[in-house]
């Protein structure tokens, strides 16, 4: 198949927001990226696990390093359970799959400042976050298994 899927729904990931967030992961000791809708890699590399800014005071932390928000959470930071199915994309036809799921043409993005887009593949809301030649993917895992099947069967119709 042109296009790969990696499920990656059993990584430790948990999340916080609220507008003390910002401050209390940079005590735990965590890169917080300046920007909304943005993200940066752990340990080193994405394999390491990433913090993604959300909004202006949302954040997810996923990886290793999530255990850290276990810790107790402090006056004007909240809990956000993070149950998602998680996805790799990549593959030579990746960029086809996209054009025909979603209207955001992710090689249009300049991927040099680490976006972490929200927007609809195939109706569903996801979390997007483009890194070199894959697609790291978010999504209500309400929806996983039928969001997954459905881009595993248009993969194959590229195919």
């Amino acid at each position: 198949m042109s296009v790969q899927f990696q499920d990656l729904s059993t990584t430790p990931r948990a999340g916080v927001k609220g507008p003390g967030a910002a401050e209390w992961l940079k005590q735990l000791g965590l890169p917080v990226p300046d920007v909304p809708n943005t993200w940066l890699p752990l340990g080193g590399a994405l394999g390491g696990g990433l913090i993604a800014r959300l909004g202006n005071t949302e954040f997810l932390v996923e990886g290793p390093e999530s255990v850290k928000l276990a810790a107790p959470i402090s006056h004007g930071v909240y809990p956000v359970l993070r149950q998602d199915t998680a996805l790799v994309l990549k593959g030579a036809r990746l960029n086809d799959l996209l054009l025909e799921t979603c209207s955001v043409n992710f090689l249009a993005i300049n991927r040099t400042t680490r976006p972490a887009l929200l927007t609809s593949i195939v109706g569903v809301g996801v979390t997007a976050i483009p890194d070199g030649d894959e697609l790291r993917l978010w999504c209500d895992s309400t929806y996983g298994e039928w969001f997954l099947d459905t881009l595993r069967t248009i993969a194959a119709e590229l195919a």
